[in-house]
């Protein structure tokens, strides 16, 4: 491990302990009135402010441990419904891009009540194929990572709508559609470096860091997949993931 990587581990091992700390204490604030005492409606908007932006913190943490974990080889082995990730990965990513707009997904039990509610705000997933009725073998978290980066970047980018392909006999596939402004080929290669963003010709440089895209690469290539991108500029974006299971 060089220098770089060691004062990576310990920024991350740093941050761990305040987030967690942050989040405790927003969440008593807001929920144990009888002992901390009552807040005002103003008072709580900015809790809930802080406890939202909070979570994106840790999010971004746990996504930085993952791929971490993914470079030294770490999965844990374990199988899932595909309904069940799709639901988790597709909360956050809708809670990142449009805090506090979507608290209804997170009391839906319901998978095709969940598929409902997205689709009036034009996302639509489909899944066929053997996943969409037997479990998939392999590190849930880190599916969900990619999912949940790929979904983002399309809310970003899209104009009316996103598109979610699962499918596969073997390996799980994974598409990503949006209808927004494309990526020029010239661009095409770069998106998958880190601190890349790219602007959007409609609002200029769309909020990031450039993380999102070079993680999931980073994942899927650990994991024995690969990831493709299709677009076509001016009118749309595709991402394809094929990961294989792990046995």
């Amino acid at each position: 491990m060089n220098e770089r990587e060691r004062l990576i581990d310990l920024f991350i091992h740093d941050l761990a302990s305040p987030l967690s700390i942050i989040s405790t204490s927003v969440s008593n604030l807001l929920h144990k009135t009888e002992r901390y005492g009552p807040i005002s409606d103003h008072q709580r908007r900015l809790l809930e402010r802080i406890s939202r932006n909070n979570r994106k913190a840790q999010i971004l943490l746990n996504e930085m441990i993952e791929i971490a974990r993914s470079k030294e080889g770490f999965f844990r082995t374990e199988s899932f419904e595909i309904e069940k990730m799709i639901q988790n990965s597709l909360s956050d990513a809708l809670e990142s891009v449009f805090p506090g707009e979507m608290e209804k997904l997170f009391n839906v039990e319901r998978f095709e009540e969940f598929k409902n509610l997205l689709e009036s705000q034009g996302i639509f997933i489909e899944i066929i194929g053997r996943y969409c009725r037997h479990p998939f073998c392999h590190d849930q978290k880190k599916i969900q990572q990619i999912l949940r980066n790929l979904m983002s970047n399309a809310l970003k980018y899209r104009r009316r709508k996103v598109d979610i392909l699962i499918s596969g006999e073997d390996d799980l596939q994974i598409l990503v559609k949006d209808d927004g402004p494309g990526i020029a080929p010239e661009d095409q290669e770069a998106i998958f470096q880190r601190f890349v963003r790219l602007n959007d010709k409609r609002n200029g440089v769309i909020p990031g860091l450039g993380l999102g895209l070079a993680g999931v690469k980073t994942l899927v290539e650990a994991m024995g997949g690969e990831i493709t991108l299709e677009s076509n500029e001016g009118i749309e974006t595709r991402f394809i993931v094929r990961i294989p299971p792990l046995t």
